[in-house]
């Protein structure tokens, strides 16, 4: 029987000839660039097979764990696989990589839809700036998203640039208004849910380049302006802005919660406080009594063992 399964999964990889079988292209426009790059290594008939497949190269999203890992040389390497026909680049806090590899990057690829390159702290507004350029230098352009929260030095007229470069030339590209509305709770779980050029403004209130948040009650809100996430103290669970006179409640992780948010949320046992639902995978379940359940935060937890 154990000898049937092995060689059902056999036949799956394998298929009739020496090539995998077909079902297993399915799952690998599923698998993160991470995985990926792991399947290459399984076998040569993968490694062929996934190399080869430049479907599976149009979309590059580098996070962790590779974030820290990746240099330019590497990114090109991997980007060569998609044979000039890279649509869509995300390059998530990947602090290696330079003004020099992200131009090489692009050059090569001139058909890039998005560019989100948040956290890259190693890049400069020149070189974000000529990238730009590079991919916008005709009427036909695509380049339709550009994500640079994070990178440091951009300036009111590096935006500008940005954004002008973006909608020239374009007959069908109108300009999106500014008052399309970013709520932070909802940005903190959809990252890529801004229908902007650029996702970035000079926030009022700080003058750093930041995305900027709207508070969930709009116009009848009349205690906070639009700024960033340290300028103005809003709700993980609900985007609610936090006035300067009332209090932020605690809780077991480091965002804030407002008080109708923090009433709702399970409490830890021990010390009465909650977890935003982000970080709720963070208890440690505990039986009470019966089957009554609760659980305790990760600090009250390491506590009983010291």
């Amino acid at each position: 029987m154990a000898e049937k399964k092995e060689e059902d999964s056999y036949l799956l990889l394998k298929g009739s000839s020496s090539s995998p079988n077909e079902a297993i292209f399915f799952v690998l426009a599923y698998l993160p660039l991470f995985e990926l790059l792991t399947i290459t290594r399984v076998c040569k008939s993968l490694r062929d097979a996934v190399n080869d497949d430049v479907l599976l190269w149009l979309k590059i999203v580098v996070e962790r764990p590779l974030s820290w890992r990746i240099s330019d040389n590497i990114l090109i390497h991997v980007a060569s696989r998609a044979k000039g026909r890279l649509q869509f680049l995300a390059l998530i806090n990947c602090v290696n990589i330079t003004d020099d590899g992200l131009l090489r990057l692009v050059s090569q690829n001139p058909h890039i839809t998005k560019l989100h390159i948040p956290g890259c702290t190693s890049l400069s507004p020149v070189g974000v700036i000529e990238s730009v350029k590079l991919l916008t230098n005709n009427s036909n352009h695509r380049l339709q998203s550009l994500r640079i929260n994070g990178v440091h030095g951009i300036k009111k007229e590096d935006l500008e640039t940005l954004e002008n470069l973006m909608i020239i030339n374009r007959n069908h590209q109108t300009r999106k208004k500014t008052s399309d509305k970013i709520l932070y709770h909802t940005y903190r779980k959809y990252k890529d849910n801004i229908h902007r050029l650029v996702d970035v403004e000079i926030c009022p209130k700080c003058d750093e380049t930041r995305v900027l948040f709207d508070c969930t009650n709009g116009d009848a809100c009349e205690h906070c302006t639009r700024g960033c996430e340290s300028c103005v103290a809003r709700c993980v669970e609900c985007g609610i802005c936090v006035r300067g006179d009332e209090e932020l409640e605690e809780a077991s992780c480091t965002d804030a919660l407002c008080l109708n948010c923090w009433l709702k949320l399970p409490k830890c046992n021990h010390c009465n406080k909650p977890y935003c639902n982000e970080h709720a995978y963070l208890r440690h379940r505990v039986v009470l009594s019966g089957s009554d359940t609760g659980f305790l935060c990760a600090e009250c937890h390491s506590s009983q063992f010291i």
